[in-house]
């Protein structure tokens, strides 16, 4: 997930999608096409202040760590590098093409070790391709899990998560609280700035709110600009509201035991005003 930015600043015309409400959507649909812009968006506004957190995690586990939704690669490197053997899973190809590359740099790299290991797997968290207690810690990290739009995705996942966990294995996620609370708004600029090799770009969104589902989406419109030519990329994403308690229950059916609940990545106690909310469990 990669909606949290400052207030925005301006109004142009944007493009349409979407704007009559679908009766069905999935929450994989318009990553594909968020994979150019991933990286730079995220460089603007989570940065990396949860790999830490996430390094500790993974650094904790007693064998392999899969990490749900990874994306192109912004949290597995990290961990990689700093010695964790690691299985990166996500839907999509784009992405995962970006963190392939990003590996072989890696790879390439002096301070690369042998023992390093990351693996990268296209798959639905919905439906692991793993053997039973493949590992020792699943993560799922920046809200992958809102985007699973209806409770029996969450609860496959969730189940398919405990089937891939050893005995005791830790499981841990962390979610968006703010999702809920974006207003409304059409074709407003959000970032604007230079992405390298002549281009800049601006991100100019919209926000839609179904509140009886729980569902926001958010319509993104990335003018890139280069040399005096302009080209515009559209796409949506939707991301669905969970609470700690609809986690907590969902958590107990699948065969977890929530052991910690917490309100940022330095550890400190949640309470429902926190920025961010994670959840750590562990197998029964």
């Amino acid at each position: 997930m990669s909606k949290r930015h400052g207030a925005p600043r301006a109004t142009e015309p944007g493009c349409r999608i979407g704007a009559e409400p679908r009766l069905k959507k999935e929450g994989w649909e318009g990553w594909d096409d968020y994979a150019p812009f991933y990286d730079w968006e995220n460089a603007r506004t989570l940065g990396r202040r949860d790999v830490p957190f996430w390094r500790r995690i993974a650094l904790e586990a007693d064998g392999r760590v899969l990490e749900l939704g990874c994306g192109t690669g912004r949290i597995s490197l990290p961990l990689v590098r700093a010695g964790v053997s690691l299985v990166g899973l996500d839907r999509s190809a784009p992405m995962l093409n970006r963190a392939r590359r990003r590996l072989a740099k890696l790879t390439d790299s002096p301070s690369y070790k042998l023992t390093n290991s990351l693996d990268l797997v296209r798959g639905d968290i919905r439906m692991l391709p793993f053997v039973p207690r493949a590992f020792s810690t699943v993560i799922a990290p920046y809200g992958v899990l809102q985007s699973l739009l209806a409770d029996r995705d969450l609860a496959a996942a969730l189940d398919s998560v405990a089937r891939v966990l050893g005995p005791g294995g830790t499981f841990g996620l962390d979610l968006v609280p703010d999702v809920p609370n974006w207003r409304e708004y059409s074709n407003r600029v959000q970032l604007r700035g230079p992405a390298g090799r002549g281009v800049n770009l601006t991100l100019i969104e919209s926000v839609r709110q179904d509140r009886a589902r729980r569902l926001t989406t958010f319509t993104q419109r990335y003018v890139e600009r280069r040399q005096g030519r302009s080209t515009e990329h559209c796409f949506e994403l939707t991301f669905r509201t969970l609470s700690v308690q609809r986690m907590r229950d969902r958590l107990d059916r699948a065969g977890f035991v929530v052991d910690r609940v917490l309100g940022d990545y330095r550890g400190r106690p949640w309470d429902a005003r926190a920025d961010v909310w994670i959840i750590l469990a562990k197998k029964r």
